[in-house]
């Protein structure tokens, strides 16, 4: 056969959508939360082309499934994938973008957008997402020529999980997405990153020597750790620190789970809502080790009197974090783990500190100011509600959500976290509306785990449609709603600050007088809404309960239903978050009762 015979091979066509899905599978992405619109079919057929490898869950709202996307990313430190449509579906992505870059989670947002040609006419359903999300990502793109399309990926992935991760956007103009090329697609081309760079120089021996000489010399240390902690192997480090030298742990908000809550040098949470032990001990600490901590206003409070009596060494990956909010006196632009592990390595039992004044002191007030509430009747009080899911999840493999406000506030202080990436907290945004989605994701990523979503009556409802998504792709997320008919943690600041005058913070209907419970069997007279019913409606096994002894059994029910399955406890809106240090405030003016 002459070479003019030979069957020649065919080449495949291929468009800027397809491209862009396989450059995701590349990457390993499992799941993709994608909403459809005029602006992002191609995307879509691309999905449903490659459907046998890359799972596209459909939300019933673009928020949703950004937040989704958050629970792939912060419980598997992979970048979740969210997409939408151009204009109004992109902008429902706002705040899940911004929820990641202050929570430094690593998303990949991918918007439709119009096509070029009409880019800045006002074209139907066209917004300026660069621009928009510029403030709030760690870097956006809007896709201009085909041969962009998987650099533009495969950047996004190493800006997303490199340094401090966080949030990157791809803005994808509907005529890229339909452009074609013939061949096969470079999936790892080389990127072109001038200027980044993520990964911060080895510590030298010399500032591991003075982190040790700074730990042997002081009397009163206190770890003060954070998200930056939050990962599976700086946690193993943490611990092992932490028991060589004896140093009691406090964490933040976003990092709990990074030292074992039921540990018995855990100081649990500081802050506004925090421990009256772990403020105390910070207050008095002669050296804060504060690794992966931003000192967020509601840990410091008034942040010239936050830790003034010690020094402080503060590691972060984010140089910017350093000196940005209280000044170090040995600052360390490093990554937590390798620092820890550097100094664990170099570590002698004669460089521990003698502190052991300081820990009884520590333990003396751990017995002194335990977290406390009571209990009146046969009603279901909300910190009890919490300590009996803790009770009956705590040996199992559990990812707990939640939305914003005391629930949240409850969860974080009565449940023990022992295991990092377990705990899910719109922390830095504070977003109403985060903990179902986001426990959708969990459970997506996590099938064999449980997922539950402890939320408050007012946050849930924020993103009430997502019950749909639950029933439609079969994730059994379990849902606990503490309802109290109210924005419960507004409610305790207009109690505690302007005189009880409620000012649109009760959410039943404006002609029906407000529920006077007081704890002691929590009983509406009507309930708004019905959160069973609603629940029934979305073919969701669903019950209510108003006593402990109901509370318990329906929990135990909840665990072992085989789908989602929502829990209403009715709870009174009296209980508040107790302790508290009101905003800029200082320890001193920690309210207890």
């Amino acid at each position: 056969m002459s070479i003019a015979e030979e069957p020649k091979t065919k080449l495949r066509t291929v468009n800027g959508a397809e491209i862009l899905v396989e450059s995701l599978i590349k990457h390993g992405v499992k799941f993709v939360f994608a909403y459809p619109g005029g602006a992002s079919m191609p995307l879509h057929q691309a999905l449903r082309k490659y459907r046998d490898e890359i799972r596209t869950i459909l939300p019933r709202h673009e928020q949703g499934g950004a937040f989704a996307a958050q629970g792939v990313a912060r419980t598997t430190g992979i970048p979740g994938i969210c997409m939408s449509t151009s204009g109004p579906g992109a902008t429902n992505l706002v705040t899940s973008i911004a929820d990641a870059k202050l929570d430094s989670v690593p998303l990949i947002a991918i918007t439709g957008q119009v096509n070029q040609a009409v880019i800045g006419t006002d074209a139907f359903q066209e917004t300026p997402m660069v621009e928009i999300c510029r403030g709030i990502t760690k870097h956006s793109y809007m896709v201009t020529d085909l041969k962009d399309v998987a650099r533009i990926v495969k950047e996004a992935f190493h800006i997303a999980t490199t340094g401090r991760p966080g949030p990157v956007l791809i803005d994808f103009p509907k005529d890229v997405q339909l452009d074609k090329m013939v061949g096969e697609p470079d999936l790892d081309p080389p990127m072109n990153l001038p200027g980044y760079r993520p990964t911060p120089p080895d510590i030298a021996p010399e500032r591991v020597k003075q982190i040790l000489a700074a730990v042997k010399r002081s009397k009163k240390p206190v770890l003060y750790v954070g998200g930056g902690c939050n990962h599976p192997d700086t946690a193993k480090e943490l611990l092992k620190f932490a028991e060589a030298t004896k140093i009691p742990v406090a964490m933040t908000v976003m990092g709990l789970g990074a030292f074992p809550g039921e540990h018995e040098q855990s100081l649990h949470m500081l802050g506004m809502h925090g421990t009256v032990y772990s403020n105390y001990a910070v207050n008095e600490a002669d050296l804060l080790l504060a690794f992966g901590v931003r000192f967020d206003d509601r840990v410091t409070g008034k942040l010239e009197e936050f830790a003034k009596h010690g020094k402080i060494i503060h590691v972060d990956i984010d140089p910017s974090e350093i000196h940005k909010n209280k000044e170090a006196h040995i600052p360390i632009y490093g990554d937590v783990l390798q620092v820890l592990t550097a100094i664990n390595k170099a570590m002698t039992k004669d460089d521990a500190p003698s502190i052991e004044e300081w820990t009884a002191q520590v333990q003396d007030w751990k017995k002194q100011y335990p977290l406390k509430y009571s209990v009146k009747g046969e009603g279901i009080v909300q910190q009890w509600a919490v300590e009996e899911i803790y009770r009956q999840t705590k040996d199992r493999e559990t990812f707990i959500s939640v939305g914003v406000g005391q629930h949240q506030m409850w969860t974080a202080q009565f449940y023990k976290f022992n295991k990092p990436r377990r705990w899910l907290s719109s922390s830095g945004l504070g977003t109403m509306g985060f903990g179902l989605p986001s426990a959708m994701g969990v459970q997506a990523a996590h099938p064999n785990a449980l997922s539950i979503d402890i939320d408050g009556d007012g946050s849930f409802q924020m993103n009430i449609q997502e019950l749909a998504t639950l029933k439609c792709e079969n994730l059994p997320v379990k849902m606990v709603i503490l309802n109290n008919q109210h924005l419960g943690m507004v409610v305790q600041w207009e109690d505690r600050f302007m005189a009880g005058k409620r000012a649109h913070t009760y959410l039943g209907p404006i002609d029906h007088p407000e529920w006077l419970g007081e704890g002691s069997g929590a009983h509406y007279e009507e309930t708004y809404p019905d959160f069973v019913t609603i629940a029934k409606g979305y073919g969701i096994e669903a019950m209510r309960v108003t006593t402990r002894e109901e509370f318990t059994k329906a929990v135990e029910k909840m665990i072992n239903h085989d789908g989602p399955f929502l829990l209403d406890a009715l709870c009174p809106y009296q209980e508040q978050v107790l302790p508290m240090i009101p905003s800029g405030a200082t320890v001193r003016e920690i309210i207890t009762d």
